[in-house]
């Protein structure tokens, strides 16, 4: 295990969004995309459940609103439909401003363990459109939230810690980084990550091609 040196005393900053709101829309939003884009692609909820290693009835909660499923199942759901995550939760419509203010930046919550609603949020620094190449996320996490599975894809990510521990797992190895490290790796090296801390931990995440 490697472990970063570096101390940082910043004071904690809290979240400047209220999820709610944001999360009932992104969790609206996400059930209809997904079932469409299952639809387009004739399969059934089972063969999209199995294809993504995921229960039939988590599926069809998710296709109905009333459940956010973990980061990880919906990344799965995205590779199985040949999609990705921003794809599916991403904006028709271009923002009318270049400038996104902190009191407006849109929050997607997804479960934790045993699907408690303490685990991971997104808050997006850049608002999703389709198309885009970039994005950037601030992920937030209560202590102990994590992302269970390592998951995969194309492209290159970095992150920039501003508050609290973040271990870092890239395939076998560990990194533990506090307040004012940063971290880049290539997104086709299976990569998870947790808040192995007793405070919430804020990652500034950004990755190329738009994955989240």
């Amino acid at each position: 295990m490697r472990t970063s040196k570096k101390t940082n005393s910043t004071p904690a900053a809290s979240s400047p969004v209220p999820a709610g709101a944001d999360a009932d829309l992104a969790l609206s939003a996400l059930g209809p995309r997904l079932k469409h884009a299952r639809m387009v692609r004739s399969l059934t909820l089972k063969a999209l459940a199995d294809a993504a290693g995921c229960s039939e009835s988590l599926l069809s909660r998710v296709e109905r609103g009333q459940v956010m499923p973990s980061l990880a199942n919906l990344h799965r759901l995205a590779r199985a439909l040949d999609t990705n995550v921003a794809e599916l939760t991403a904006s028709f419509a271009p923002p009318t401003s270049p400038v996104t203010r902190a009191s407006e930046r849109p929050v997607i919550e997804f479960t934790g363990l045993r699907g408690k609603k303490r685990g991971v949020k997104l808050e997006r620094v850049i608002v999703p459109i389709r198309g885009q190449l970039l994005q950037a996320d601030i992920h937030v996490l209560e202590p102990k939230a994590e992302s269970l599975e390592q998951i995969a894809h194309a492209g290159e990510e970095m992150g920039y810690v501003i508050e609290g521990e973040f271990e870092l797992r890239l395939r076998d190895e560990v990194y533990l980084l506090s307040a004012g490290d940063s971290f880049y790796f290539s997104s086709d090296v299976p990569h998870s990550y947790r808040n192995p801390g007793k405070t919430q931990t804020r990652v500034l995440w950004t990755n190329t091609p738009a994955t989240f």
